[in-house]
């Protein structure tokens, strides 16, 4: 037998083509991939994942702005708070899921646009399409005779349609074609809004890695003072992953009062803080600039802004211990009701040097008190309650305590609520529990005084650097733009077809009216709008007419 061998030509073309495992297995599923993930359709249904995605941000505490209203939240709602902080849903935009739905729209968009971008600069060096074979067919269409050649109708055709994207055709038969475009700029503001949306994501992805956000708690009129030179100095600091710390803005800023002013139903209209700021940290304080801070106007230092994000009071109290030594502190008190201001806090005094030469005797006697406070204080039995957040007399109701407060043991501590262990082990022994009005002292069994000296208001301020905001507020206001040019702009089309008149019994055979001697031209005229939101309404055929006459350019406007 022999063996014959079978040409290429004569090979099917499945013979021919068998593709391979790469091919088969590699690229055409990632081919196909790619063209599904850069579809108008998977876009727009990112876009509306990544609108979804952000809700639990706005609804849910994140830990990024108030870390201790979300720890509480957690808390109050045992496993089910546990599971919801696994999948990120206190920490919204910075979780791996919504990153990924955010880098998704991202390419989706790039892969979208860049096709379409291309395609409108081929349509814009392009001619307008040559007309239809049967014009009558068109929604809009008119067939008029008038006196004139077909060159001379089509030169005044096109003079009445500037602004439009003409191009004339003669064919070799005599009959003579204008065909005319305009709305592109309806795609430009589709590709102009497409193109904002990929800068507004750019940008806010450059903010959220070169940018920063710390708060910290102020009491006003007190000597602290916050210095923008190292991220140990807030209560919490958050930053970009391209952010260390050690080029934050140099400023220095200290709250001098804080005012508050309310309606006559009890309910806040502003808060005003006076501050006192500087951007040359080695200048004396009484030559800093003056301003003050409102809400929803920051004030400005440096590239950053800093916000009045809370404020609340902070009692005052004066400790005297038996050998006559005072130790006086004023500390933020957290508000348990917004409505009344109704706070609760901590603070702890560590007992004066040589009063017990044994260190464990001394660490023993140390102070702890912990309360609330009433800034229009009512009581219900020996219960204190708030009526307003307005100031009315306030008062606190305080337990004290003495032993050993945890301030030698070099831990963190909640610096609101003392250390519930402490208590429990006994090191912590409760001496007394009162109400003070202001001014009003408690006596301990040792002959330690407690002091209610007053209240200061203290402010939470929240400094916040992000380099791409200008960029951000560009690329949504020309997003803006491109979305109102893709509405507001009709894309239509329009096509007129000059043939010279038939020659009846009074017309010779070039079209020349025996009776006038003029000749003729039956003009045929149709219009097509790309969308029914363009349509021509019902004044087609009288700017249709305007086209054939002199000077009907301003008629035909509409068009």
């Amino acid at each position: 037998m022999t063996a014959t061998k079978t040409s290429p030509a004569a090979q099917s073309p499945t013979e021919r083509h068998t593709p391979s495992v790469w091919d088969r297995w590699l690229l055409r599923p990632a081919r196909k991939l790619w063209r599904e993930l850069t579809s108008m359709r998977t876009a727009l249904a990112l876009l509306f994942l990544l609108a979804v995605a952000a809700i639990p941000g706005a609804l849910l505490p994140q830990r990024g702005l108030n870390e201790g209203k979300t720890a509480q939240y957690i808390a109050d709602r045992g496993q089910l708070g546990v599971w919801m902080d696994r999948v990120g849903l206190f920490d919204v935009f910075a979780s791996g899921w919504f990153t990924a739905i955010y880098l998704l729209l991202f390419i989706s968009l790039v892969g979208c646009i860049t096709p379409r971008i291309w395609e409108f600069i081929q349509a814009l060096r392009t001619k307008p399409v040559p007309a239809p074979r049967n014009l009558k067919r068109l929604p809009r269409h008119l067939t008029e005779t008038v006196d004139g050649t077909p060159a001379d109708i089509a030169e005044r055709v096109s003079t009445n349609l500037r602004g439009w994207r003409t191009t004339t055709r003669v064919r070799d038969d005599g009959v003579v074609e204008v065909s005319a475009e305009k709305g592109y700029l309806r795609e430009l503001g589709n590709l102009i809004f497409h193109v904002s949306l990929v800068a507004l994501l750019v940008t806010i992805a450059v903010g959220k890695l070169f940018g920063y956000e710390g708060t910290r708690t102020l009491v006003a009129g007190d000597d602290q003072v916050l210095c923008n030179t190292s991220t140990a100095v807030y209560d919490s600091f958050r930053s970009g992953v391209m952010v260390d710390g050690t080029a934050l803005s140099p400023f220095c800023i200290t709250v001098d009062e804080f005012t508050a002013t309310f309606l006559p139903n009890g309910q806040p209209e502003m808060y005003s803080s006076q501050v006192s700021y500087t951007t040359d940290l080695s200048a004396p304080e009484g030559s800093w600039n003056r301003e003050t801070i409102k809400v929803n106007r920051p004030l400005r230092i440096a590239g950053d802004r800093i916000y009045v994000l809370g404020n609340g009071f902070a009692p005052t109290y004066t400790v005297t211990f038996p050998n006559g030594e005072r130790r006086t502190q004023t500390a933020p008190y957290l508000p348990q009701d917004t409505a009344t201001m109704l706070s609760d806090g901590a603070m702890r005094f560590d007992t004066p040097a040589g009063m017990y030469p044994d260190e464990d005797e001394r660490r023993k006697h140390q102070i702890a008190i912990d309360g609330l406070f009433a800034p229009d204080p009512s009581y219900h039995g020996t219960l204190l309650l708030s009526n307003s957040a307005i100031v009315n007399h306030p008062a606190v109701a305080v337990r004290v305590y003495e032993g050993d407060t945890g301030l030698d043991t070099g831990r963190a501590q909640n610096v609101y609520m003392l250390d519930r262990d402490l208590i429990d082990q006994g090191r912590l022994v409760r001496k007394a529990s009162v109400n003070l009005d202001l001014g009003q002292s408690a006596t301990l069994p040792d002959g330690t005084v407690i002091t209610f000296d007053g209240y200061k208001r203290w402010v939470s301020m929240q400094v916040s650097h992000d380099p791409a905001q200008n960029g951000v507020l560009i690329s949504a206001v020309v997003m803006l733009l491109g979305l109102l040019m893709s509405l507001l702009v009709r894309r239509r089309r329009i096509w007129v077809r000059l043939t010279p008149a038939p020659a009846p019994a009074d017309v010779d055979e070039d079209g020349v009216d025996g009776e006038s001697g003029q000749r003729r031209t039956v003009v045929d005229v149709a219009g097509l709008a790309r969308t029914d939101q363009a349509g021509w309404g019902e004044g087609f055929d009288e700017q249709a007419r305007a086209l054939l006459t002199d000077g009907g350019r301003a008629k035909v406007g509409r068009l």
